[in-house]
C-alpha cells in the first residue's frame, strides 16, 4: 500500500476500497462475481444502474408483492404454526432472494462489451466483419452496437430496461434465471394471497364457525393493497412467464432475438449456388443449455464453437449479404413536414399519434428538405436514416422512425418539393 492514493470527488470511496481489497477480491472470487463487480465499478456507474424507471418500478412491484404477501400470510398461516407454514414461509422467502440476487447481478454484471477500436488478429479476416464508426471498430461475430449503452454487446440479445442493460454474453443466464425466479416466487405469491383475500371476505363465516386463531382481517386500505399485489403478481405470471418462454426457445437453439430475425431472413431470402445457409451455433439443446447456464465458454469475440459445415464468420458473412440486399431496397424520401421526434405527434393526425410503432428504437426529428434513406415501410410510419449527415459524424439519432406523412418519395426535383412543402405548410 505504498501507493498513494487520489480522492475524486466522484468515486473516491470506491477507489480507497478497492485498493485494499484488490488483491485478496481476485483470488476469492472470479471477475463475474457480483460482489468483485460490485466493488470494482465507481458510484456513478452503480447510481446510474439503478437509478432509471425499469429498475425502480421493478423494485416496487417486488417489494409490493413480498410486503402484501408476508403480512397476509402471517394472518392465516403464521409462520411457527405447522411444518409447512415454516416450508411455504421459507420457500417464498427463498424465490424472492433468488429474484433479488439474480436481478442485480444481471444489471452490475452486464453483458460484455467489444473492446473500442478492437478487430481481428488476422487483418485480413476484417472483410467479413461489420464495421461500428461509432466504436471506431469491428463488431465481433454475435456482437451488435446498442444504442442505449452506446457500446458494441458482446452476444446481444436485447436491451431490457427493467434491468438498465443489455441481455448479452455474460449476464443472459442471470437473467433468465431472474425471469424464473420472478415467475414462480409470484406464481407462489398468487396462491397464498388468493388464500388471504378469501379469509379476508369470508371473515363472518371464520367468526362464527372457523378458527378463530386465524382470523385474517383487513382495513380498507391493507385490502386495496392486498387486491393490487395480487393483480401485480398475476401480471408478471403472464408478462414475465411469456417472456421467460421466449428466452428458453431461443437458448435451447442458442440463438438470440436478433440472430433468430437474422436466420428468418436468410431462409426467405434466395439462396446463391454455394447453398442454403446453415446457422452455425445450433450445437444441440443440452451443449446449448450448457453455454448460457455455464459459466460462459470464451471471451465471447471470435471463439465460439460451431457446428461443421461452417466456419466463425458464417452469420456476419450472411449479414453482410442480408445489408447489401436492403441497401438495394432502400428508397430516398425528402422532408416536407417537420418533425421533432416526438413519439406521439398530435400534430400529424390522430392516426399517426395512436398507432405508433411498437418498437422502443429512435424517433429521428427532420427538417423540410432532409433527404432520408428508408428501409421500413408502416402505414403510417416509415424507417430510415439520414443522408444529408456530416461525413464521420457520430451522432445516435441519424437512424429512426418519423410520421409517413411528413415525407415524400423523392422522383421531383428540389424546387417542386419546395412548391410541395409551401402547400403542406
Amino acid at each position: 500500500m505504498g501507493e498513494s492514493i487520489h480522492f475524486s470527488q466522484k468515486n473516491s470511496f470506491v477507489i480507497f476500497l478497492v485498493k485494499i481489497v484488490e488483491g485478496k477480491l481476485n483470488n476469492l472470487w472470479p471477475t463475474h462475481n457480483i460482489v468483485y463487480i460490485c466493488v470494482k465499478m465507481s458510484m456513478y456507474e452503480l447510481f446510474y444502474r439503478i437509478s432509471h424507471w425499469g429498475p425502480i418500478i421493478a423494485m416496487i412491484i417486488i417489494n409490493c408483492i413480498t410486503f402484501s404477501t408476508l403480512q397476509v400470510t402471517s394472518m392465516w398461516l403464521p409462520f411457527f404454526s405447522s411444518w409447512s407454514a415454516v416450508t411455504c414461509h421459507l420457500l417464498f422467502l427463498f424465490l424472492v432472494g433468488c429474484t433479488l440476487y439474480n436481478f442485480f447481478c444481471a444489471m452490475f454484471i452486464g453483458p460484455g462489451y467489444v473492446p473500442l477500436g478492437w478487430h481481428p488478429e488476422n487483418i485480413d479476416e476484417c472483410r467479413y466483419l461489420q464495421y461500428c464508426s461509432l466504436c471506431k471498430g469491428y463488431k465481433a461475430p454475435r456482437a451488435h452496437h446498442c444504442r442505449k449503452c452506446k457500446r458494441c454487446v458482446l452476444k446481444m440479445d436485447h436491451h431490457c430496461p427493467w434491468i438498465n442493460n443489455c441481455c448479452g454474453h455474460r449476464n443472459h443466464a442471470k437473467f433468465t434465471l431472474f425471469l424464473i425466479s420472478a415467475v414462480c416466487g409470484c406464481i407462489l405469491s398468487s396462491v397464498l394471497l388468493f388464500m388471504g383475500l378469501y379469509r379476508a371476505f369470508r371473515v363472518n363465516w371464520y367468526f362464527l364457525y372457523g378458527d378463530h386463531q386465524y382470523i385474517v382481517y383487513l382495513t380498507i386500505y391493507q385490502l386495496a393493497f392486498t387486491v393490487f399485489s395480487f393483480g401485480l403478481a398475476l401480471g408478471v405470471v403472464l408478462a414475465v412467464g411469456g417472456l421467460f418462454y421466449v428466452q428458453m426457445k431461443q437458448i435451447i437453439k442458442n440463438e438470440t432475438s436478433i440472430e433468430n430475425w437474422i436466420v428468418i431472413k436468410a431462409v426467405s431470402r434466395p439462396q446463391s449456388e454455394n447453398g442454403t445457409f446453415i446457422y452455425p451455433y445450433n450445437l444441440g439443446w443440452w451443449e446449448n443449455m450448457k453455454q448460457v447456464f455455464w459459466y460462459p465458454q470464451g471471451n465471447g469475440l471470435t471463439d465460439w464453437p460451431i457446428v461443421q459445415d461452417c466456419n466463425p464468420y458464417t452469420l456476419t458473412i450472411e449479414q453482410l449479404i442480408q445489408k447489401q440486399d436492403k441497401k438495394a431496397r432502400k428508397k430516398q424520401y425528402t422532408i416536407v413536414k417537420s418533425y421533432n421526434g416526438s413519439w406521439f405527434p398530435l400534430s400529424k393526425g390522430i392516426r399517426t399519434c395512436l398507432s405508433p410503432p411498437c418498437s422502443d428504437e429512435y424517433r429521428i426529428p427532420l427538417s423540410i428538405g432532409d433527404k432520408v434513406y428508408v428501409t421500413r415501410w408502416r402505414k403510417r410510419w416509415l424507417y430510415g436514416e439520414k443522408c444529408n449527415t456530416s461525413v464521420g459524424s457520430e451522432e445516435n439519432d441519424t437512424k429512426g422512425w418519423f410520421p409517413r406523412c411528413c415525407a415524400v418519395e423523392f422522383t421531383t426535383t428540389d424546387g417542386e418539393v419546395t412548391k410541395i412543402a409551401k402547400k403542406l405548410s
